[in-house]
């Protein structure tokens, strides 16, 4: 089994960061690294089972959302290369806020893990990916 693992130090509380990311469906937070995101049925960026196409090439759906612990799991259904439904099972990336309660900043932790015939090839698709969206949230919420 592959795994990803990402994590940073956000400059904001937790409840700011939670009330940015939160929302499977507005990743304007991301500026430069989704470009576009694609609404997929009638759920709610909030409501289990939403669907979202990221630039025009990741399908995702959200798996659980949990406001209390400030954790969400979504699946990857299809992407590019290492990552598309033949290439690769059960993609199951995970995002967790941890609040830093001495300065009153946030800890992110992006992972996933999947079945892969080529665990390094998804890696080194989605490690970047990752790596970017943090930049791109700390950047937002400085």
């Amino acid at each position: 089994m592959g795994r990803c693992y990402n994590s940073a130090v956000i400059n904001a509380p937790c409840k700011a960061v939670w009330g940015t990311i939160r929302n499977f469906h507005d990743l304007t937070w991301a500026k430069g690294v989704v470009t576009k995101t694609g609404v997929v049925g009638d759920r709610k960026g909030d409501q289990i089972g939403a669907k979202r196409i990221l630039n025009d090439a990741f399908h995702e759906t959200l798996l659980s959302l949990d406001e209390d612990t400030h954790v969400f799991s979504y699946r990857i259904d299809d992407g590019p290369g290492p990552v598309a439904k033949d290439a690769v099972k059960h993609y199951i990336g995970t995002v967790r806020l941890l609040p830093v309660t001495e300065n009153n900043t946030t800890v992110i932790e992006w992972q996933s893990t999947y079945e892969s015939a080529d665990d390094c090839a998804v890696g080194e698709l989605c490690n970047p990916i990752y790596k970017a969206l943090l930049k791109a949230l700390q950047n937002h919420l400085s």
